[in-house]
């Protein structure tokens, strides 16, 4: 018994002194200076996942707020977080109107997280939850676009030939705030269905009809869908909020003619086909047009935004956390990604990664794919021949688009044409009134208001240079002595747009006793036309007399002058 006593206390000091083995390193994180990051929501479950883990594996603290996509870019550019997470680049024009998003310090885009933008319904026939829906393309851009509003409508009904669809009002459910999410799914609609989807890509999910609905966020747009009253919707969410929610997910038909589901080694599958940029941006349009049968069309990334350089906020302490956490999400992290909705980043996209990683701040050295622990690939696979590739599951047969020939996104189209003409009309329209009369105004009293009347432009040229429209104003000269006389710039002026025309640009009001004349009133950009309707205008004028001025009646000439380029 003695014996076994000493082999029972042996094995478990070795069992201890190997589990002792990494408190070293464990102790070596623990002294890692926490991070904070902000914004996309829609990596926001694959994000937390990896925060706990490395919490609790390597002592690492990083802190991260799921506030969307377009905060994260923001707050970015504030420098009051250390890193983002959006799928949409900074923004030159952006959609809102709002001044260019540039940061200050330099950065670079590292992609880290893959999924496929699933579309999350709630529909029942006869009571039973329908849990196979099919979908191509246009059929989606369609419902998206507020064109097909029916489920039992015939386009949906020949995707779906096996079920009678039931005759109830589609809800798309979209996202109300700025959103990654938006970006993928109008993205693609943008690049396969232009002609359907006529919005291009945008953050910002336009107002297309009241049959719409909005909501905040990802959990927002999925809790929507999930609820009773949310029978009959369809939304567009990142395929882990479905999971979560336990509600399916449409299959979409590819290039290949199979209708796939967002699982996870069809979108690593559509990803194998992105093309990679300089900066860490992907080119995703060989991804929506992958004719590997096993690939998922609308699939995408997530990219984290990072510092290339110190900031004032950011240390190379906290890079060299940064770094460490970004090497632990592209390889081990990975491993984590399939079954919970999202996908592990295939070779041809994580071959992008670790020479961005290695351009942060504090980075100690350059992640080694051969070394990571990922089911994509393994040591010595390439672009084109890789564990993923050689084992991904080809979809079912029943999954083949069985319709006719000529599959839904490759109907033949006729070719339209016109030819535009011009009026080669310039012309200005003056005021209905010729005379504007203010009456009796005290010296040194309160301002007089009045309104010039409404006078248009029109410019339908042949040759559309653009136009300045002047307007000048002579002093006020007394009727029966001209020797008495005030200034012009007591004349206020507030131009007003009527009937608003693109490419036309008013100018700013003139204020009373400050008045400088002649003034540009309104332009029209070169290649611009007013078409036959003209761009209308009006103004507002506010006349104030100077306290020095002689009782009288006064007269002044207001001049409008339309000039051609």
């Amino acid at each position: 018994m003695i014996p076994a006593a000493r082999g029972a206390l042996v094995a478990v000091a070795a069992m201890v002194a190997t589990l002792l083995v990494p408190a070293p390193a464990s102790a070596h994180a623990d002294d890692g200076v926490p991070i904070s990051g902000a914004g996309s929501t829609w990596s926001q479950n694959a994000l937390d996942r990896w925060r706990r883990d490395v919490a609790l594996d390597l002592g690492m603290t990083v802190n991260y707020s799921g506030t969307g996509s377009a905060a994260g870019r923001r707050d970015f550019i504030f420098q009051t977080v250390d890193f983002a997470v959006s799928e949409v680049p900074f923004q030159a024009q952006p959609e809102d109107g709002g001044p260019p998003q540039i940061p200050t310090t330099s950065y670079a885009y590292v992609p880290l997280v893959a999924g496929g933008t699933a579309l999350m319904y709630n529909l029942k026939i006869g009571g039973v939850r329908v849990t196979d829906l099919r979908l191509s393309g246009p059929v989606i851009a369609r419902i998206f676009s507020g064109q097909i509003t029916t489920w039992n409508d015939p386009a949906i009904q020949a995707d779906n030939p096996a079920v009678v669809m039931p005759d109830r009002p589609i809800i798309p459910v979209v996202r109300a705030d700025g959103s990654g999410s938006s970006a993928q799914f109008t993205g693609w609609m943008a690049d396969r269905y232009p002609n359907i989807w006529t919005y291009g890509a945008r953050s910002q999910f336009p107002l297309i009809n009241g049959s719409f609905t909005g909501q905040n966020g990802s959990l927002g747009v999925a809790g929507y869908v999930s609820q009773n009253y949310g029978e009959g919707a369809i939304t567009y969410v990142e395929t882990s909020y479905a999971t979560r929610a336990g509600f399916p997910v449409a299959k979409v038909l590819n290039d290949a003619g199979y209708y796939v589901a967002p699982a996870s080694s069809a979108v690593s599958v559509a990803l194998s086909s992105a093309k990679g940029g300089a900066d860490g941006i992907l080119d995703l349009r060989g991804v929506h047009r992958s004719t590997d049968p096993r690939s998922y069309p609308i699939s995408s990334v997530s990219y984290m935004i990072v510092p290339t350089e110190t900031t004032k906020i950011f240390t190379a302490d906290k890079g060299r956390t940064l770094s460490r956490f970004l090497e632990y999400a592209l390889c081990e992290g990975q491993q984590t990604l399939s079954g919970s909705g999202y996908a592990p980043l295939p070779l041809p996209v994580a071959q992008t990664a670790p020479q961005l990683i290695s351009r942060i701040p504090g980075a100690t050295k350059m992640v080694d794919l051969d070394g990571c622990r990922t089911p994509m690939f393994a040591a010595g696979d390439t672009a084109t021949d890789n564990l993923l590739l050689r084992t991904a599951p080809m979809p079912p047969e029943t999954d083949r688009y069985a319709g006719p020939a000529t599959r839904p996104d490759e109907v033949e189209g006729v070719d339209v044409s016109a030819t535009v003409t011009a009026s080669d009309l310039f012309q200005l329209t003056a005021p209905a009134s010729s005379a504007v009369d203010f009456g009796d105004v005290g010296r040194g009293s309160a301002e007089v208001a009045r309104s010039l009347g409404r006078f248009s432009v029109v410019d339908d040229r042949n040759r559309l240079g653009g136009w300045n429209l002047q307007l000048s104003v002579s002093d006020f000269v007394g009727t029966d002595d001209p020797d008495r006389r005030f200034s012009s710039s007591f004349l206020g002026i507030a131009p007003r747009e009527m009937a608003h025309q693109d490419g036309v640009t008013i100018a700013e009001a003139q204020e009373v006793g400050q008045a400088i004349y002649p003034m540009n009133l309104a332009t029209g950009e070169r290649g611009t036309s007013t078409t036959l309707a003209g761009a209308t205008f009006d103004a507002d004028l506010r006349l104030r007399v100077p306290g020095d001025a002689s009782a009288g009646a006064y007269r002044s000439m207001l001049t409008l002058t339309l000039i051609g380029r």
